[in-house]
């Protein structure tokens, strides 16, 4: 039983990423609490008969409110049932009790299951008519907090309902991008056995050669030797080439990654981009780091909806500005920022940013291109990078 504040892993608070909504929602249907002291007190007063009763079942149903949201969901029912008890104990002393009730039946619409809402309802109402009768409540009271109940279930229900479709497309996320992992790996090690096993099968075929020859035929082992060491630097090259171009990121790759972060949160993603931008490859390297650690600032600190990515290049300059309509206040060298402005410093570029208290942040990166083709052309590696579109989405 979790009676600490830490949500068990299956829980409301454990399960979902709403957790300020949910927080929110939970102190709000609380506060109602404060109805059961403020009028009987108005009306009859300070009594023992009714104060004492009424905090007893106050202690119970507080625990069993933070239960709906720190623990486990397949006991919710059971939470539910509790509170419908509460209320029917403390009626006969305060008639505000039936607020437990109204509670009970918001509470069931917290389920994912419209079964379990639907049928609880029904439940509670039986239950409820008969005995508020027999207890004297006009009957105006009761049907209007049981519709209370219903309504106000009804917004719980479509949103933790929503909450549950969010987490199950994230889970079908994470198995897109496990099995992805699992066919790069495949396509990486088939990479290495074509690129690897006639080499490593020549330098084997070779060296042997070369022992037999060691005492018959000295100056021809030399060659052979040679020979295998010159296939071994050939191997060598190339497997550095190899991994270096599995290390590289680019634009393209990493704009699709930000979408599937961005919308996965609900954040809607727009991407504008010429349809002939070609980068350097190592420029386009530097400028996908970039653009990850923004875009994963967004993710983690902006609490924004929309983010948006545009690119503009030229002979000279490319272009780059990413936005967000979040909380804005982003530190200059915080969050990474330091780490972007060296990588862009590095291109020979510069790293502009605006982010005003509650209006949102805007980076603007300026890079010359023909300092860095320059530089890319003298290291050999100024091969263009894929051609990136126009995209637009919302999420």
């Amino acid at each position: 039983m979790n009676i600490g504040l830490k949500p068990a892993p299956d829980s409301l608070l454990g399960r979902f990423h709403a957790r300020s909504y949910l927080v929110r929602l939970s102190i709000g249907q609380a506060l109602w609490v404060i109805m059961l002291f403020v009028v009987p007190w108005q009306t009859q007063g300070l009594k023992r008969a009714w104060l004492l009763p009424t905090m007893l079942t106050v202690l119970a149903y507080l625990y069993l409110h933070a239960q709906l949201y720190l623990g486990p969901l397949r006991r919710l029912p059971w939470r539910a049932t509790g509170m419908v008890l509460l209320g029917f104990a403390l009626w006969p002393f305060n008639s505000v009790a039936v607020g437990y009730v109204v509670c009970a039946a918001t509470a069931l619409s917290l389920s994912h299951s419209y079964r379990v809402w639907l049928v609880g309802m029904a439940a509670i109402v039986a239950v409820t008519l008969p005995v508020g009768l027999w207890l004297h409540t006009p009957l105006w009271v009761i049907l209007a907090m049981l519709t209370a109940g219903v309504f106000g279930g009804s917004s719980n229900f479509l949103y933790v309902r929503n909450l549950h479709k969010d987490a199950e497309l994230r889970l079908s996320q994470s198995d897109v991008r496990r099995l992805a992992v699992l066919a790069e790996r495949e396509r990486i090690g088939r990479d290495l056995h074509d690129l690897l096993g006639h080499t490593l099968s020549l330098v084997s075929l070779k060296s042997e050669l070369a022992r037999r020859l060691a005492l018959a035929d000295p100056p021809r082992a030399q060659r052979e030797m040679e020979e295998v060491e010159r296939v071994s630097r050939h191997a060598l090259a190339e497997v550095r080439a190899a991994v270096t171009g599995m290390r590289r990121s680019d634009l393209a790759a990493e704009l699709a990654s930000a979408r599937l972060m961005l919308e996965a949160s609900g954040i809607a993603f727009d991407v504008e981009a010429p349809a002939d931008a070609a980068l350097p490859a190592d420029v386009e390297a530097a400028l996908a780091l970039v653009l990850r650690e923004a875009v994963t600032n967004i993710h983690r600190h902006a609490r924004a909806s929309t983010a948006r990515v545009a690119f503009s290049c030229d002979m000279e300059l490319f272009h780059m500005r990413i936005s967000d309509n979040g909380r804005g206040g982003l530190s200059a060298h915080g969050n990474g920022i330091s780490g972007m402005r060296e990588r862009v410093r590095a291109l020979g570029g510069s790293l502009a940013i605006d982010s005003p208290a509650r209006r949102g942040t805007t980076l603007d990166i300026e890079v010359p291109l023909r300092v860095s083709s320059g530089v890319a052309h003298a290291r050999g590696s100024a091969t263009p990078a894929p051609s990136l579109v126009r995209d637009r989405s919302i999420a």
